[in-house]
């Protein structure tokens, strides 16, 4: 196998039909090769802006199962008792298990800017977010090779998944 050294690397971009991508393996060998390698390329860059996109929804989705979250307080057994009997929100209800009745308040508990660990919420972020990084250092991989239709193309799918997705996704301004 040939090796280049940083002297021979071409650092200006170029226009060919038979560049690799990814490996040798994937070098396409003709101009409808090349063009279905520019089209995966486009995709690939849209579906990263689709995941941004869903990401922003599942996040959404999260915070507001928690604001909905309740919690159930023993009355007789808690120290902060007093202050929920002052809180409007809270609803006092009879809690009966295996046939014992216990005086209970269900209450919202305030929302903290960092929620707790779930493994509902945490696990499902954690496989996006790789999926996510994954596909971006795919995608920088094939504008790396500098070959103009790769690079075109990685643009192409962002300006497509922006014109798809863009509305769903907030701005800076609407974050702060």
């Amino acid at each position: 196998m040939d090796m280049m050294d940083a002297s021979q690397m071409s650092m200006t971009f170029f226009a060919s039909t038979t560049t690799p991508l990814f490996s040798s393996q994937w070098t396409p060998k003709s101009a409808g090769a090349y063009a279905g390698t520019c089209i995966f390329l486009i995709i690939l860059a849209f579906l990263l802006r689709g995941t941004l996109t869903l990401k922003h929804f599942l996040e959404h989705k999260w915070l507001e199962q928690a604001k909905r979250r309740r919690y159930v307080v023993v009355a007789d057994r808690t120290p902060i008792s007093e202050r929920i009997s002052s809180d409007a929100d809270s609803k006092t209800a009879v809690l009966t298990v295996n046939g014992v009745e216990e005086s209970v308040k269900v209450v919202h508990s305030p929302i903290p800017q960092v929620q707790p660990w779930r493994f509902s919420v945490d696990l499902p972020r954690a496989a996006l977010v790789t999926i996510m990084g994954g596909v971006g250092y795919l995608l920088m991989l094939a504008v790396m090779t500098f070959n103009v239709g790769y690079f075109m193309s990685v643009l192409a799918g962002i300006f497509i998944g922006e014109l798809a997705f863009g509305r769903y996704f907030p701005t800076i301004a609407e974050n702060h």
